[in-house]
């Protein structure tokens, strides 16, 4: 599945709404701030329900940690993916995307991360950010609902 940063279709919006957590003194995590930036699926004709961030310091290039967020239900994800259970507790998020380069910092990122979406106006958020980038692409009248078949496990889930 590639995955397209959200600030590329709409910059404008991504400026206001995109989440900094910013850390004064918590165990494991230097004081700075970290950038949550949204990435969606941009693969026609999927339904993943899914963001990636990549979380960022002004300062990196690289992120410090890349997170996978599905906030559908396991259910959900067993009936579009034909996949093992670890697959499944994999798109279901919040987790560290084990196909990304992770620093030493992506643990307690992903436990702040795990707080912050604990915010149900955030996860809203998401998902309308989700709905608006969906609508840019090819196909996007397939996106509604969850009416194609299972995906196949032929690849990995994220990168």
């Amino acid at each position: 599945m590639p995955f397209t940063p959200f600030v590329h279709k709409f910059p404008d919006i991504a400026v206001k709404e995109t989440r900094v957590l910013t850390v004064f003194d918590l165990p494991g995590l230097p004081a700075d701030e970290y950038g949550l930036l949204e990435l969606y699926c941009d693969e026609p004709g999927c339904d993943c329900r899914r963001v990636f961030f990549n979380i960022h310091r002004p300062d990196r290039r690289q992120p410090d940690a890349v997170i996978a967020y599905g906030w559908e239900s396991a259910e959900f994800y067993r009936n579009w993916l034909d996949g093992t259970p670890a697959d499944i507790s994999e798109l279901q998020g919040p987790v560290l995307n084990s196909m990304s380069p992770q620093s030493p910092l992506a643990p307690a990122l992903l436990q702040q991360v795990t707080l912050i979406l604990q915010d149900p106006n955030y996860v809203e958020r998401l998902k309308r950010h989700y709905a608006m980038f969906c609508a840019t692409l090819p196909e996007a009248k397939s996106r509604k609902g969850n009416s194609r078949p299972k995906r196949k496990r032929s690849r990995k889930i994220g990168r």
